[in-house]
């Protein structure tokens, strides 16, 4: 019965807004639609765009960054040694190529000519040394340090402080060594990643934690530039002039819409202030899921709620299992989410590859376990199983336990979600509130480790499953359940270490078992991405990683 009123909620919020649509079903929303909405207007023989990819970032600094939106503006601005294309191939970047070492240790670099800063001055290898060491610095408190950088050679001492045991070194102003502490069969995806751009040493120590904050500091590398920030507005990126590929890009300027409201994201797109939205609200996709104007992309991406295993109940394997298998996630997915999403049944989700060429290691994962972790088409099964468990853990009908807090960000799902679990976990006799928490706000206050359960989710930033998995090393910087079990650890540091893919997967697949066991994180549902663009915009893509690429659009 509780399913079926959040899923009525639904539809008679759908029919309202369809009614205020000017149509009562779906093609009367179609036409109004596609009539009202105008491409970006083009100046000097470029296009200046509009698109809506998120509300105010927290960072747009490269080292501190940690969302996928932020990171979208860091890939606009700034451009890494290799990069992915459209087809998801690791191509050259600022490097012409590189070079591996026959023990698989050393890479080497080889930067293009007349490589330039936007503010026109000169760019070095030394410029890569700098900012692998910047990202190292414990004093940067870089999320992704120890993700990026831990099979470097002296990563642990810099990571302590001592910068200058990094394996990184300038050979000359065109060559850039890293060193490796072992080998690393997936380090050519890790350079990809936008925490692994060049930033410039002087703006950085001259300004601190506020270099990137305004233009005229937001010195970048890549085929855009930061030309106006406006907090809670937009921030505006132009064509940089002394880009090395800069005659490829067809953008004049990229006005980044900043909204957090989905409802205002849409009426900007139906006006036509905006060309592309990627917060489309739910009530409207059973009237836009048909219309060429709406896409649903693939994303290697798993959403979970992540338990604090610092604070009980949670520090307690049992009812960590017992919450997770209480969800009935073929119900979020098809149901709540309109098949806008795909059940998860293991942690790694699909479209990860595995040590055999097209192989996948979701599939690998359910062959080697007879099955997956959660019955997606017997769910009463699981909940009989939760109960039990609930009760072994000395709390029979959620008895004893106190009130438990969801926290999360009201944004697409994520709030009929957290009501969804507040209703499947009440089944249990267990009884939760739901913090709703400004994006703003929302990420810093995870990290911190200020809850008790959370929104989680992660989009991948490379084609490997230890990009998932060392999520829940003990020494992340993106670990905000703070989740630790030396033997997960252990395996984790053996896969990254081994030069042997096969060794590198086996470990991985390990290192999953025992966190799902362990039911460190409660995986819900894979997502993709959807969104709604402008036919008239063509040239832009979106990539399996969740970000969209407009630098090369046209109309």
């Amino acid at each position: 019965m509780k399913k079926t009123a959040l899923v009525l909620a639904a539809v008679l919020a759908s029919s309202v807004v369809l009614t205020a649509c000017g149509g009562s079903g779906k093609s009367g929303a179609q036409n109004n639609t596609q009539s009202t909405v105008a491409a970006g207007n083009t100046t000097s023989g470029g296009l200046d765009l509009a698109v809506q990819i998120g509300p105010d970032p927290e960072t747009i600094d490269p080292a501190l960054n940690s969302s996928m939106d932020g990171a979208n503006m860091i890939l606009h601005a700034f451009e890494t040694l290799m990069m992915v294309d459209k087809d998801n191939n690791i191509i050259p970047g600022q490097a012409e190529k590189f070079d591996i070492s026959d023990d698989g240790m050393t890479y080497t670099f080889h930067l293009r000519d007349g490589l330039k800063w936007s503010d026109g001055s000169e760019l070095t290898a030394e410029d890569y040394v700098y900012s692998f060491k910047h990202l190292a610095d414990p004093k940067t408190a870089a999320p992704y340090g120890a993700d990026m950088l831990s099979m470097v050679k002296g990563y642990e001492e810099a990571a302590k402080g001592n910068l200058d045991a990094l394996g990184v070194s300038a050979t000359d102003p065109k060559t850039f060594v890293v060193q490796l502490s072992a080998p690393c069969v997936y380090f050519d995806k890790i350079i990809t990643h936008a925490s692994m751009v060049p930033v410039k040493k002087d703006v950085v120590e001259a300004k601190g934690d506020q270099w990137s904050l305004t233009p005229e500091t937001y010195i970048s590398n890549g085929p855009l530039k930061m030309i106006e920030w406006v907090p809670g507005s937009h921030i505006t990126f132009a064509k940089n002039e002394n880009y090395w590929n800069a005659d490829k890009i067809t953008v004049n300027t990229i006005k980044f819409v900043l909204m957090e409201d989905s409802n205002a994201a849409y009426s900007a797109y139906r006006t036509g202030e905006v060309q592309m939205i990627r917060d489309v609200p739910t009530e409207e996709i059973p009237s836009v899921k048909g219309n060429p104007d709406f896409h649903l992309e693939p994303r290697m991406a798993t959403t979970y709620a992540i338990f604090n295993v610092q604070k009980a109940p949670f520090d307690n394997v049992k009812v960590r299992r017992a919450l997770s298998l209480a969800i009935d996630r073929s119900y979020i997915a098809n149901t709540l989410m309109m098949e806008t999403a795909t059940p998860a049944s293991n942690f790694v989700g699909p479209g990860i590859s595995d040590v055999e060429e097209n192989s996948s290691f979701e599939e690998v994962t359910r062959k080697n376990n007879g099955g997956d972790y959660f019955n997606i088409d017997d769910h009463e099964a699981d909940v009989q199983k939760a109960k039990e468990l609930l009760t072994e853990a000395g709390y029979p009908n959620g008895e004893g336990l106190p009130f438990i807090e969801y926290m999360t960000n009201d944004a697409g799902y994520n709030k009929p979600v957290a009501e969804y679990l507040q209703n499947a976990w009440s089944e249990l006799g267990v009884k939760m509130d739901i913090k709703i928490v400004e994006w703003s706000t929302f990420t810093p206050t995870r990290r911190a480790g200020d809850f008790q359960i959370c929104r989680g989710g992660w989009v991948y930033d490379y084609d490997d499953p230890s990009n998932m998995l060392t999520l829940l090393h003990s020494t992340s910087g993106n670990n905000d359940g703070k989740y630790s079990n030396p033997e997960v650890d252990a395996v984790l540091a053996q896969s990254r270490d081994t030069a042997d893919k096969k060794e590198h997967y086996e470990k991985l697949h390990q290192a999953e078992k025992m966190i799902m066991e362990d039911a460190a994180v409660c995986p819900l549902i894979y997502s993709n991405d959807y969104y709604l663009q402008n036919e008239d915009i063509k040239g832009t893509w979106h990539s399996p990683y969740g970000y969209w690429f407009f630098m090369y659009a046209t109309k």
